[in-house]
């Protein structure tokens, strides 16, 4: 079996953001990015998806928060998008898919859990993580967990992961330390860049293992000296952003890879195709529940 894990709550924004949204006549604007996720999770089932979860931020808020005080919050965050939120999981859940609406912990915990989890089950062929968020690079093994943009429709696997980011997916927390991730709200070091942290960590793969003095790295980087002295400066604060940056696997799931299989859509899901303005979201869930005899 292959196992789809989505970013749900990359996916509402991507939809909010849509030009296409706003000729969505039939739906109130109130629901419009919600329709737009139903209908491509909908898409996805009916395009062969078996086991499917999908994680949002309940709150955008999370323990992140208490550790750094620049992280994001929901602040600047479009109010109808914010108030989205909440009726995508019940929509979602009304079509018989595992939703995982994160507090404490953020979404991305909940899909490295998730890959964790079902990359363990040996029946268990793929695990697809649908997100292009760099953070859940770190998740990627082999082409065993592989990650998905579904907009663009690239794919990468551990290859892919180095190619893109200059390091492995186990030093993506490290790298990220060091370059900063802006959508988060942490800055990185100063003077490290993608490109200089890159060449660093594919020598040496994590933070401790970074000699404190230039003269000892065994790479080439423009600048060595300054980066060799930021780092020994802010070696602490490298540490809490790495932090900042690894998933937390232990994110509480409350289903095994069995519970993700999707079995057709509730009851409830008819009255909120209805809701939406879209009554045939229904009828295509039942025709697919009806052709695997869900």
């Amino acid at each position: 079996m292959i196992v789809h894990l989505v970013d749900g709550t990359y996916e509402l924004f991507r939809y909010f953001m849509s030009p296409a949204a706003a000729f969505e006549r039939s739906t109130p604007e109130a629901l419009r990015a919600v329709r737009g996720v139903a209908g491509s999770i909908l898409g996805m089932l009916e395009g062969g998806a078996t086991h499917l979860g999908v994680a949002t931020d309940h709150v955008i808020e999370s323990f992140r928060n208490t550790l750094w005080r620049g992280y994001k919050t929901g602040e600047g965050i479009d109010p109808v998008l914010a108030a989205q939120f909440e009726p995508l999981e019940e929509a979602l859940g009304a079509l018989g898919v595992v939703v995982w609406p994160m507090v404490e912990f953020e979404a991305d915990d909940a899909l490295g859990a998730a890959a964790a989890m079902a990359a363990a089950d040996p029946r268990v062929e793929q695990v697809v993580v649908c997100t292009p968020d760099k953070d859940l690079a770190q998740c990627v093994r082999g082409g065993r967990i592989v990650q998905l943009d579904r907009r663009t429709r690239e794919t990468r696997d551990e290859a892919g992961v180095v190619k893109k980011f200059g390091v492995p997916p186990a030093s993506i927390p490290d790298w990220l330390a060091l370059v900063g991730d802006t959508a988060d709200g942490y800055p990185g070091l100063s003077g490290w860049g993608a490109v200089s942290a890159a060449t660093v960590l594919a020598r040496y793969r994590h933070l401790e293992a970074i000699p404190k003095l230039a003269l000892e790295w065994d790479v080439s980087v423009r600048g060595a000296m300054r980066l060799a002295t930021t780092l020994a400066e802010q070696h602490e604060q490298a540490l809490l952003f790495r932090r900042l940056a690894t998933l937390r696997t232990d994110a509480p799931l409350g289903v095994d890879v069995d519970g993700l299989r999707w079995k057709g859509p509730r009851p409830a899901f008819s009255a909120w195709a209805e809701r939406l303005g879209a009554p045939a979201l229904h009828e295509r869930a039942a025709r697919v529940a009806a052709a695997r005899g869900a």
